[in-house]
């Protein structure tokens, strides 16, 4: 624990890099965030590219999950579960919690200047369940594309 308070307590910003990152994070890497990570690459703005990670990654991406997604023509079959790191947070332009289940392993904790999304884990749940989940993921993605995209254009 000491060791992520001593990486996470760094500045995030890093506005001289040529493309600016947004990054989605939560516990496991293996739900939320990936599904983020797939609607983002699909709508990100000219100039933006993205990456999520997690506190406690796990091995493999929620296979429901990626099922949900491939439903709605993005494939995540290929992205894999990561480690946050310090080079991750400063060099994010953007940085989005997904929503804190685990209060040990919470990456708001760590993390300055966080979009809170407070989503429920797709963990366990129900396709149905999933789909909700995703969802309501590509409508905030849209949202915050649309505030990237206007603060670019001021």
């Amino acid at each position: 624990m000491i060791v992520l308070l001593k990486i996470f307590g760094k500045s995030k910003t890093n506005s001289n890099k040529e493309n600016k990152t947004v990054l989605f994070v939560c516990v496991e890497n293996a739900g939320r965030s990936q599904m983020a990570e797939g609607f983002f690459k699909k709508y990100a703005p000219e100039g933006f590219k993205v990456q999520s990670a997690g506190t406690k990654p796990v091995s493999q991406i929620n296979r429901i999950v990626v099922e949900a997604m491939r439903e709605v023509g993005i494939d995540i079959s290929n992205q894999k579960s990561k480690e946050m790191t310090e080079e991750m947070i400063r060099d994010s332009e953007h940085i989005v919690n997904m929503g804190c289940m685990d209060k040990n392993f919470c990456p708001t904790i760590f993390l300055p200047k966080v979009i809170e999304w407070n989503l429920p884990d797709p963990k366990g749940k129900s396709i149905e369940d999933v789909r909700k989940i995703r969802d309501e993921i590509e409508k905030r993605i849209k949202e915050l594309v649309t505030e990237i995209t206007d603060a670019i254009q001021k």
